[in-house]
C-alpha cells in the first residue's frame, strides 16, 4: 500500500504482485477539503486508512515522507496527517517505510526532479494501467508511485559485506576450504 499524505487530498494506492510483476488493485483519494475543522480531517484520515487496511489487507505501507517547506504551519498539518495515517496502519500491525519525494520520482522515472504528470505517465506505462483506470488526481498516482518504489527497494538482492581479510572470507564461506585428501 502506498500513501501520499495531504490535508486537503490524501492519495492511496494498493499494488498486487503476481510473480514479481506489480499491478494496481486500487488507487484513489480521500477528499478532506469538505471538513472545515483540521481535527475532523485527521479523524477522517484515520477512519478511511483503517478501512482500506481492513478491506485490502496490505502487507506493508510505503508513505511519502514530508518535504521541508517554507510554511511551518503547513508542514505541521502535513506531519499530523502523515502521523494519523501511520497510526491507522500501525493499529493493524502493518510495517511502514518512508520514502523521500525525490527518491520516489527517481525510482519511477529515473529523474528525481520529475513532475507529477511525468510520474503518472511512467506508472501508466510500467503498470500497464488503462486510461479509464487512471486517476485524474495526481495524489493517487503519487501514492501508487510510493508503493512501486517500495516494491523496487524490497526486490533488490542483498549485498554481502566484503570481508576485510582472507581469514574473515574463509569464516564466512567454510564450504570453500579444501578438505585434506585421505
Amino acid at each position: 500500500m502506498g500513501i501520499d499524505p495531504g490535508t486537503n487530498v490524501m492519495g492511496y494506492g494498493i499494488l498486487g504482485i503476481r510473480g514479481k510483476q506489480p499491478h494496481v488493485i486500487v488507487m484513489g483519494v480521500i477528499r478532506l477539503s469538505k471538513f472545515d475543522n483540521h481535527y475532523m480531517r485527521l479523524r477522517r484520515i484515520y477512519e478511511r486508512v483503517l478501512s482500506l487496511v481492513d478491506e485490502y489487507l496490505p502487507d506493508e505501507l510505503a508513505i511519502e515522507a514530508p518535504f521541508f517547506g517554507k510554511n511551518v504551519q503547513s508542514m505541521l498539518k502535513l506531519g499530523r496527517a502523515q502521523g494519523v495515517a501511520m497510526a491507522a496502519v500501525l493499529a493493524r500491525q502493518v510495517p511502514i517505510t518512508e520514502y523521500a519525494p525525490l527518491s520516489i520520482k527517481q525510482a519511477v522515472t529515473g529523474n528525481g526532479a520529475a513532475s507529477k504528470e511525468q510520474v503518472a505517465n511512467m506508472l501508466r506505462h510500467i503498470l500497464k494501467i488503462p486510461d479509464e483506470k487512471m486517476s485524474d488526481i495526481l495524489d493517487a498516482t503519487d501514492a501508487v508511485a510510493a508503493a512501486l518504489t517500495h516494491h523496487y527497494e524490497t526486490q533488490k538482492p542483498a549485498i554481502a559485506k566484503s570481508p576485510k581479510s582472507w581469514a574473515q572470507f574463509l569464516a564466512q564461506h567454510p564450504e570453500r576450504i579444501a578438505k585434506p585428501k585421505k
